[in-house]
């Protein structure tokens, strides 16, 4: 047997390490145990089962025929002949199409009027000095505490007096600037450090220069957060556009999946492929946002 035949037979060292097991940990490096590791996964199912689960009914609903029972029991969640005809029927019983254009009109112009005006408003609530800025800062504070009911009247009656009632202008004038998005576009600019607009003022630039060089850029993930805000309050909104518009062609897609709700609230099918219909572009507009929604956490944070 050679030298190397018995190396290779010869049992281990006792003293030799063994290898360890990889410990899981939390983001600050504690030691998580099994229990609480599938605990914490218990929890996320349920999350996501109570969060997802009723849309993902829902499309299974939209897509089962009118052969299939959609009230069996025990349920059957996947369909059995998945069709895309009830979303065919919706656009035949309503201009979901129109609606849907109106709805994505409003909500465009909204997101635009809320990334320009709160950007410009948070700036000047954090970066720049002048009297009565934290003024400003609680007016902006207290108007989040008036709930909407309380001033409905009189937004449209300000709509009536300007002619804009029964306009998509007038649906969009409301909320075109928010006050959350005002104070989150400040807290963004407030995380900025001072000593690189204090060294772009010292070569020159102005406030408009240092705004669109150097605040906005580093608050990508904020404003993305705001936009996504404001495309869903426009998009799901129901009761203003309810009370300011009283033509069927300017309707939104909320105030016409209502009609399709009343009118044919015995086909499930029906009220599900529309459901699916107005959920499916907030699911798209959050897909390609998603990458600056999660970057809020290091915003503003100076890159060496």
């Amino acid at each position: 047997m050679s030298v190397a035949e018995k190396v290779s037979e010869a049992p281990p060292a006792p003293d030799a390490p063994r290898r360890r097991r990889k410990r899981v940990t939390d983001e600050h490096g504690r030691h998580v145990r099994a229990w609480e590791l599938a605990l914490r996964y218990l929890l996320l199912l349920a999350v996501l089962a109570l969060t997802v689960g009723p849309f993902v009914w829902q499309l299974s609903t939209s897509l089962k025929g009118p052969t299939e029972d959609i009230f069996s029991s025990p349920p059957k969640f996947l369909p059995g002949d998945p069709t895309l005809h009830n979303y065919e029927r919706v656009a035949e019983t309503i201009p979901v199409w129109d609606y849907a254009l109106n709805s994505l009109k409003v909500a465009t112009a909204n997101v635009v009027t809320n990334c320009v005006g709160a950007a410009l408003a948070g700036y000047a609530l954090a970066r720049l000095r002048y009297r009565g800025r934290r003024v400003a800062t609680l007016v902006f504070i207290l108007a989040m505490l008036v709930p909407v009911e309380g001033i409905i009247i009189a937004q449209f009656t300000t709509m009536r007096e300007l002619g804009l009632n029964n306009t998509l202008v007038g649906v969009l004038l409301p909320g075109s600037i928010g006050a959350m998005n005002v104070l989150l576009m400040r807290n963004a600019f407030l995380n900025l450090p001072y000593e690189i607009e204090e060294a772009a003022y010292v070569d020159g630039a102005n406030t408009w220069q240092r705004f669109l060089r150097i605040a906005l850029p580093s608050v990508k993930g904020t404003l993305a957060v705001v936009a996504i805000f404001a495309f869903m309050f426009s998009w799901d909104d129901f009761l203003w556009p309810l009370i300011v518009l009283s033509d069927p062609d300017k309707f939104t897609l909320t105030i016409g999946l209502n009609y399709l709700h009343g009118t044919f609230a015995n086909d499930e099918r029906l009220v599900a492929a529309g459901t699916i219909i107005a959920v499916a572009p907030l699911i798209a507009l959050f897909a390609c946002l998603q990458r600056y929604f999660f970057r809020g956490v290091g915003e503003g944070a100076v890159k060496g």
